[in-house]
């Protein structure tokens, strides 16, 4: 509120600012400097403080040059005069957030050589609502394990808030309840895993065997019903659950089953229905005096259940009217869709075998987080020797007649699923390369006398050779 408290006294000046709520920027701002006096205004001068000390004059009013008053609005009373300032900032920027200074000379009544000065200041807020709102998943692209459960990481970065915005995360529409990165250090549960070295709770999940397989297993024993070795040094069920410090059950290790039974079956993670959620807010100045804040959401990840789960982070900020968000919804990979150029390769083409979409810097199938795609070929390895390349584009360098009919698998998968989807090379004969030849070994028959024997079959071996 503004201050009216004012005290008469021969020569007096007071001087008071009224008070400015945080101005978005963009705005137009108002200063305002009310000053009451019984003596004649000498000037006002209106300064910013720049870096504490260095102060810059925005507005002068010298009254000794001056009769023009716009500037100033003025009631008089049986005190004296009272007068207001104003000095409008139009459209403001960042760099105009600072402290702002008033200062007021009138002469004294006494002495028209003396000059009496006072001052105020107020200080202006700027604030700037955030630019942008993003989510990402942390150490993607990832493989997915169906054998043991992993920790999943959401960041949400928020980028260009003064001051740093408040950020959370919502579940389904449902504000997701999280325990704080630091009460999970201190109580001491936490483990190394995820960008921001956000942790895990408790010890993972234990594994379940499934009773048909079981039961099915165990009729295969021996009738003797003397335990067999388990798998030739292979690890079973107990010994699954003593890697992961979790008590085996003592039936099921009295209880052998066969290794070709073993190698078929798939440990069942059983996870928690209701999992920690652990959260971390950091944030940072940028160069241009803006906040940037990132947002770490972990836990332990349960793909049956958070597949297809939508996950939203939301921004509270006060130059904003209503939150900003950005939602992203988990999903597996399903079979990816690929296409092949050029569509009807021949011997000696590069042939490119490439997801769809992601030429074009796409999603596939706007599959969240982003997939991991490896390549191999069926029944032995490709083109370039290795057993397997990572990659959205398989890359085929003069492919020889040998690859036709080769069969190649492109893996999709992240921490939610894996799927394959397979394609055939159909290589189809180059009629240049076969015309090239017949052309050379025909024409060059004429050679045969100049070139007789060993000679003229080098020549043609080394023709041969550069066309394969």
């Amino acid at each position: 509120m503004f201050n009216n408290d004012f005290s008469p006294s021969p020569g007096y000046l007071t001087v008071a600012m009224e008070p400015l709520p945080p101005a978005v920027i963009g705005d137009t701002v108002a200063l305002k400097c009310s000053f009451r006096t019984d003596g004649n205004l000498r000037e006002i001068v209106w300064l910013r403080v720049d870096g504490g000390s260095v102060k810059q004059k925005i507005f002068t009013y010298d009254a000794m040059y001056n009769s023009n008053y716009s500037n100033m609005e003025d009631s008089h009373r049986q005190e004296g005069l009272v007068y207001q300032s104003t000095v409008r900032l139009p459209e403001v920027k960042i760099e105009d957030d600072g402290l702002y200074e008033c200062h007021v000379g009138i002469y004294d009544r006494a002495s028209r050589d003396k000059v009496v000065l006072a001052s105020g200041s107020i200080n202006l807020t700027i604030i700037v609502p955030p630019r942008s709102i993003s989510v990402v998943a942390a150490d993607s692209p990832a493989t997915f394990s169906r054998y043991e459960a992993q920790n999943f990481t959401l960041v949400c970065v928020v980028v260009g808030g003064k001051p740093a915005p408040l950020v959370y995360f919502k579940r389904d529409g449902e504000l997701i309840d999280v325990v704080a990165y630091a009460q999970a250090q201190r109580r001491g549960t936490s483990q190394s895993k995820g960008q921001a070295g956000l942790l895990s709770s408790q010890p993972l999940i234990r594994r379940d065997l499934d009773d048909t397989k079981l039961q099915r297993s165990l009729s295969l024993l021996e009738p003797e019903g003397k335990p067999a070795e388990m798998g030739h040094g292979r690890p079973g069920p107990a010994d699954y659950d003593r890697e992961q410090g979790l008590d085996p059950d003592p039936e099921l290790t009295t209880e052998a089953i066969p290794e070709t039974v073993v190698s078929r079956e798939f440990p069942r993670w059983v996870q928690s229905t209701d999992p920690l959620y652990y959260f971390q807010h950091r944030q940072q100045e940028t160069s241009d005096g803006t906040m940037e804040v990132h947002a770490i959401l972990t836990w332990s990840l349960n793909p049956q259940l958070d597949n297809d789960a939508l996950f939203s982070c939301e921004v509270k900020h006060p130059a904003l009217s209503m939150p900003m968000q950005a939602e992203v919804t988990l999903a597996a990979p399903q079979g990816p869709k690929l296409t092949m150029s050029p569509s009807k390769a021949k011997v000696g083409d590069t042939v490119r075998i490439t997801v769809q979409g992601f030429q074009l810097g796409l999603s596939a199938n706007e599959v969240f987080p982003e997939p991991l795609f490896t390549w191999t070929k069926v029944g032995g390895r490709l083109l370039d020797g290795r057993e397997e390349q990572d990659g959205r584009e398989l890359v085929l360098e003069r492919v020889p007649a040998e690859l036709n009919g080769s069969m190649f698998r492109c893996t999709a998968q992240n921490p939610l699923g894996s799927t394959d989807t397979h394609t055939r090379l159909i290589v189809f004969e180059n009629p240049r390369l076969k015309k090239g030849r017949q052309h050379f070994i025909a024409r060059d028959k004429s050679c045969a006398d100049k070139f007789p024997g060993p000679a003229f079959m080098l020549l043609l071996l080394t023709f041969v050779a550069e066309l394969t």
